[in-house]
């Protein structure tokens, strides 16, 4: 079994780096597969991957921490079923990949005997830099951009009392090779900067945070996401909020700005779309597929394939490429976001979501870069159409139940609008509701769909991956907020 020539531009300078670096033939790959299927399994694959990263934090202007590292290893599954066998190890001698193989055996042993079929390389798109970054990089220049915002932010008004302020980056190789003929490679840049800040008034303290980055260079920073971009947006914020007014409590309207009010998209409807849920039908929207779900001026996509973005990939982490998938159109739900188990225990199509945090866990369905598409209603108009309500424009934390729909998010930038016009800015407010039923209140959609600004990390099950989120101004007849005013 022999992988099939591939032209020069195509992806094996990747699989190259494996075998220079850490021996892995082909060879190698074939025996590890026949070893995982040895006791029975349906589907076996091969994950690795080696990280370098580096990492620079500041706090009241001194570094406090500055770190640079590299890792390597394997992760070895075994599927039987609905039975997954999984072993991984951070040795990549053949003995030790040898033996992790057997263990994901021993443990998803099963009837069934899949042989191993030859290899065929993944054709993927190029979206992002592969840049030769490694250990030997230039930390200077990362520590000159933290020590910027820092400057920036205080810069900006004398009640800014503390800031911090990170850079962070990480080059990821990954070759995946699996007994269906899947094979693939990859090198992911990943780069961020973070700003937080606090400031003070006689009476009050606020706090304002900002950052960026994607799947790019550093070079992004030194000239259109500076770090005095971010460190001006934390101030404001955190000035803003010395000002502001107890939220009002209640049912109202409520307009979401657009761009990064897109996480609550995603926690409260985008979890609920990814297929495992639903398999196990522990997802308010298990069955609905063809059903009405939301507005009919409502369109929801992932999409993993926009370039540079946080959440986009050439492959995902069982090797195949990325797609734009439509979830909800017009209102009605389309499909789910599957791995190839749930893909194929569900019957459905698999939409190049598998993902992991690393070779020590297995893939689950999981989200690249979702948002709904805009409309064509223009912002002022929906502001405009408010008697009373609240406009939300930035987020903090927030949480939801799959099962339920039900969730709760903290507005850290949010106004009044009065007889249809942006007053003051409000403090502490709560969006609560419930993500099958908000939707359904969407009356106007802006024609200023935004995406964020490449800060976003997902959390499941333990795992974290980033995303990336976008919305455009969304008008919502009815919700609850939560405040303290009136």
């Amino acid at each position: 079994m022999t992988l099939p020539p591939s032209p020069a531009e195509d992806v094996p300078q990747h699989k190259k780096y494996f075998l220079d670096k850490f021996g892995i033939t082909e060879r190698l790959l074939e025996r590890c597969l026949g070893e995982a299927l040895s006791a029975g399994g349906d589907y076996a694959d091969l994950y690795f991957e080696s990280i370098a990263s580096t990492a620079i934090g500041i706090d009241e202007s001194l570094v406090k921490t500055a770190s640079q590292g590299v890792s390597a290893g394997c992760g070895v599954r075994v599927v039987s079923g609905e039975r997954t066998g999984y072993a991984y190890t951070d040795d990549l001698s053949p003995d030790r990949l040898l033996r992790a193989a057997r263990t994901a055996a021993l443990i998803a042993s099963g009837p069934a005997k899949q042989p191993v079929q030859g290899f065929t390389q993944t054709k993927a798109p190029s979206l992002y830099p592969a840049p030769a970054v490694d250990l030997d990089s230039d930390l200077s220049a990362k520590l000159d951009l933290v020590m910027r915002a820092d400057r920036a932010a205080r810069a900006y008004d004398p009640r800014i009392t503390q800031v911090r302020a990170s850079y962070s980056d990480e080059l990821r190789r990954i070759l995946i090779a699996a007994s269906d003929g899947t094979f693939a490679s990859d090198t992911q840049p990943l780069a961020r900067l973070n700003v937080f800040v606090l400031a003070k008034s006689e009476d009050r303290t606020a706090r304002g945070t900002s950052g960026g980055g994607g799947r790019v260079e550093i070079d992004l920073f030194q000239t259109e996401k500076t770090p005095e971009h971010f460190a001006r947006e934390a101030a404001r914020q955190a000035i803003l909020q010395l000002g502001a007014v107890p939220a009002p409590a209640g049912e109202m309207e409520v307009v979401l700005g657009p761009g990064w009010p897109g996480v609550l998209l995603h926690e409260a409807v985008g979890h609920g779309l990814e297929a495992d849920f639903n398999r196990r039908k522990t997802s308010a929207f298990a069955g609905l597929i063809g059903r009405p779900v939301a507005s009919s001026k409502v369109t929801v996509v992932d999409n993993g394939i926009m370039p540079g973005r946080r959440g986009s990939l050439n492959v995902d982490d069982e090797g195949s490429a990325t797609h734009e998938t439509v979830l909800i159109e017009n209102g009605i739900l389309k499909g789910y976001l599957t791995d190839k188990l749930s893909a194929r225990l569900m019957d459905m199509p698999y939409t190049g979501n598998g993902r992991r945090e690393s070779y020590q866990q297995i893939p689950m369905p999981r989200m690249t870069n979702t948002y709904m598409l805009a409309g064509d209603d223009a912002p002022e108009d929906i502001l405009r159409s408010v008697k009373r309500g609240l406009y939300a424009v930035n987020f903090g934390g927030g949480s939801v139940d799959i099962t339920s729909g039900k969730f709760v998010f903290s507005a850290s930038e949010a106004y009044l609008i009065e007889d249809g016009k942006i007053t003051a800015p409000v403090r502490d407010a709560t969006l609560i509701g419930n993500g099958p039923e908000a939707l359904k209140y969407v009356s106007m959609v802006g024609n200023d769909l935004e995406l964020d600004e490449g800060i976003g990390t997902c959390g499941k099950d333990g795992q974290s991956v980033p995303v990336g989120v976008g919305m455009p101004t969304v008008k919502l007849d009815k919700m609850t907020v939560g405040g303290t005013g009136r």
